[in-house]
């Protein structure tokens, strides 16, 4: 597989993060602005955002939780030279999975549905790590 289909997932992710990352700096500015949230009530940390703004916060935060094991089979299936097509398949279901994730953590926050969906992701990415060390431990 070429670099570029390997890595075009991983760019598609970090553009989620970042996008999560600018609606959670225009939704807390939008709070400060309106007055609806004071610098005094967030100052130190504390966790005083409305829901909205929280809600995406929340979903920004978790782009460094489970996508984090994504990147590192990436960044070792790619020069280890194991980053295949199945490999290139399953991640680009990963990262749908992560859109899915995120559509439904920062709209209706249904945590059924929103589990499912990110159960959906672990089960890919497990697969996609047993995958690699299959490959490099049996060297399939």
């Amino acid at each position: 597989m070429s670099v570029q289909m390997v890595l075009l997932p991983v760019f598609v992710q970090i553009g989620l993060t970042f996008a999560l990352l600018i609606g959670m700096v225009f939704g807390r500015r939008k709070a400060l602005v309106s007055g609806e949230t004071r610098i005094r009530d967030i100052a130190l940390g504390e966790p005083n955002w409305p829901k909205g703004p929280t809600q995406i916060a929340n979903c920004y935060r978790n782009q460094f939780e489970l996508p984090v094991l994504f990147y590192a089979l990436i960044a070792l299936a790619l020069p280890l030279r194991h980053a295949d097509l199945l490999i290139v398949l399953m991640s680009w279901v990963f990262v749908v999975s992560r859109f899915a994730h995120a559509g439904v953590f920062v709209t209706s926050n249904d945590l059924g549905y929103r589990s499912s969906v990110w159960l959906a992701g672990v089960l890919v990415l497990l697969v996609m790590w047993i995958y690699f060390a299959l490959k490099i431990l049996l060297l399939i």
